[in-house]
């Protein structure tokens, strides 16, 4: 297109961000407006893209971090014949793929945006695919507000890139001044922006965002960067082209009053159509992932009953054993991997191994991005800087994404460290995730099984480890399905009550179950490895059998193993009598069997609950 034609289209972007937000009577045409000559230009001369193969392994990567101006995006999508004018009008309406902020329901979006700060560190782990593992010149776009360059997880993203010489991603930044309640932190002062990334070590350029020949060379110039990324810092004016509300403060999220008045001024409704420039040619490259058909059965280490062996250590040889049968695993870490035994991969399968250093939101946000180009993430850290990146695992939720998420050192069982170390919170954390799945171990052969049938699960998944060596209960052959349980004592009728617990307590429930031997009461003990999905079936048999049920758990008692056992019950199933052990006070340095004891969750506080739940029961 010519420069004209750009300016040209860039006001139909405009004109139908108007419109499709009036129709909807929400949503944020005068964020769109303000970038709608950058989403003109990108569209029409640099966006390599088949909008009939949006899996096509060669297509440019565009994602809109300020998601809120998803009519810029859909209006594009109009203009490159993706949707038709019928479909954008019913933007935010029930039932509708256009959405107030995008979401993979649309082919051709990745991942959900919306939460901001979260696109660049996105782009960064689907960059990193292109340059690292894909071998294929696709480029990856993120287009980002002003306001959300005051986001931490921005600047995680921002060294992120640097540092791994990122030359296949572009930052535009929009910078119109006006956040929601008023003026941006740098206004219109660019410099700010470029002294910071420039520091960080990328290639900056500095635009009239409304300038469609300088926004044009920008992107050109973007794109033959070597060995940096590239941030086009684009002055703007919210509202552009409508007096009413250009650069003017209160009119952010609104629709604009007199759509038609409007309209008219930006030089009413178009229909312009750009035949968006096919992908670079793929053929010959390597794709992603490897192979074709069902993956190799990987050889899973084995560990013999009666051995001690961490479960994080167990973890670390499977995923390792995993990367060589799976060349579509790839091992995320946040600077703890000795700690994690994700070190383990690293030796084996580098290529495919990603240090993200302590950066955890950069950590899960890589993770998604990489499970966008077909890659399998297992991401590691502390369980309880795990809760530093939630925000970036509830909006992978929200993405449909498929990962991998490995907390290690959880509970008080830790010892020494203290509390700032202890994940107490993470099952809880993870139980609350729409789809998730939340897996606890309790011995070597179990981690190593439930690491494996991950790999295959869909949408967010946690594995829980533990730091000390636990003895092996299970053989090599043992199978967990997700969703399922064990019984590892009882199972008569003579059964008093029954003892549910997963990881650590498991071991210690085991332990009680032989000081109530001695007391003459038999007890079951259930391991709960699958917290969700949780076996409610085996829970109801043993509530039925024994009258009662003791869950014990290394965690807060909110939203923990208790809960989810008690969940199990709130559909109609008879409620058993239920007691719960759970870490209720603020932990301190201590050894680890010190601090089960001082919790109340050792083999002696279980076996004294259990014995109070017991003589309750027959008292008169």
């Amino acid at each position: 297109m010519h420069y004209h034609e750009l300016a040209t289209l860039g006001q139909q972007l405009r004109v139908d961000a108007v419109r499709a937000a009036d129709a909807a009577g929400s949503g944020h045409p005068t964020s769109s407006m303000s970038a709608a000559d950058i989403g003109a230009v990108l569209l029409a001369h640099h966006l390599r893209f088949d909008f009939d193969r949006p899996e096509h392994p060669g297509n440019d990567r565009l994602v809109l971090s300020k998601g809120h101006a998803s009519p810029l995006l859909y209006a594009m999508y109009k203009a490159a014949g993706a949707v038709d004018d019928d479909e954008l009008l019913t933007f935010r309406k029930l039932g509708s793929r256009l959405e107030g902020h995008p979401t993979p329901r649309l082919p051709w979006v990745d991942v959900a945006t919306g939460s901001l700060g979260q696109g660049l560190p996105v782009g960064v782990g689907i960059a990193l695919a292109g340059k690292r593992l894909d071998d294929i010149p696709y480029h990856v776009y993120v287009l980002s507000g002003d306001s959300e360059m005051a986001e931490g997880s921005v600047w995680e993203a921002v060294e992120h890139a640097a540092y791994n010489h990122l030359d296949n991603l572009t930052l535009i930044v929009d910078v119109n001044r006006l956040g929601q309640r008023g003026p941006t932190r740098h206004g219109h002062h660019l410099a700010a922006y470029e002294r910071r990334l420039h520091a960080f070590g990328w290639h900056t350029i500095e635009v009239d965002g409304h300038d469609v020949e300088a926004v044009d060379r920008a992107f050109a110039e973007a794109r033959s960067t070597i060995r940096q990324p590239t941030a086009i810092l684009a002055a703007t004016h919210k509202g552009r082209g409508v007096a009413a509300v250009e650069d003017l403060e209160g009119f952010h999220g609104k629709p604009v009053k007199d759509a038609q008045a409007a309209i008219a001024e930006l030089g009413g409704p178009r229909s312009l159509r750009v035949d968006v420039r096919g992908p670079v040619d793929a053929t010959g490259r390597k794709t992603v992932p490897d192979g074709d058909g069902e993956p190799a059965e990987p050889r899973l280490p084995r560990f013999d009953v009666g051995d001690t062996v961490a479960t994080r250590t167990a973890f670390g040889h499977a995923l390792e054993a995993l990367g060589s049968a799976r060349a579509d695993v790839v091992a995320l870490d946040a600077e703890v991997g000795d700690s994690t035994r994700a070190e383990f991969f690293a030796k084996a399968h580098p290529d495919r191994y990603f240090e993200c250093y302590i950066a955890e939101q950069q950590l899960v946000a890589a993770a998604v991005g990489l499970q966008t180009r077909g890659y399998v993430p297992y991401a590691s850290t502390f369980a309880a800087f795990l809760t530093r990146a939630y925000d970036f695992v509830r909006m992978a939720a929200v993405s449909r994404a498929g990962i991998n998420l490995v907390g290690s050192h959880a509970g008080v069982a830790i010892g020494q460290d203290g509390p700032s170390q202890m994940g107490l919170e993470d099952l809880a954390m993870f139980r609350s995730v729409h789809g998730s799945t939340v897996l606890y171990p309790c011995d070597a052969n179990q981690t190593a099984r439930l690491v494996a049938t991950m790999a295959d699960l869909d949408g967010v998944r946690y594995l829980r480890t533990s730091r000390g060596d636990m003895p092996v209960l299970y053989g090599p052959d043992e199978t967990f399905p997700v969703g399922g349980s064990k019984v590892l004592r009882g199972h008569g009728d003579d059964d008093r009550a029954t003892i549910v617990a997963a990881g650590v307590t498991l071991h210690e429930a085991l332990k009680a179950a032989d000081l109530l031997d001695d007391h003459g009461i038999p007890v079951r003990v259930i391991d709960l490895y699958s917290v969700k999905p949780v076996d409610a079936d085996t829970l109801t048999e043993a509530a039925r059998a024994t009258g009662c049920l003791l869950t014990v758990e290394d965690h807060h008692p909110e939203g923990g193993l208790g809960d989810a056992v008690a969940e199990a019950f709130s559909d109609g199933r008879p409620a058993p009598r239920m007691a719960r052990l759970a870490v209720r006070d603020m932990p301190a340095s201590a050894t680890p069997e010190e601090q089960l004891r001082k919790a109340g969750i050792d083999a002696g506080s279980i076996a004294a609950a259990v014995r109070l739940l017991v003589e309750s029961d027959i008292a008169p």
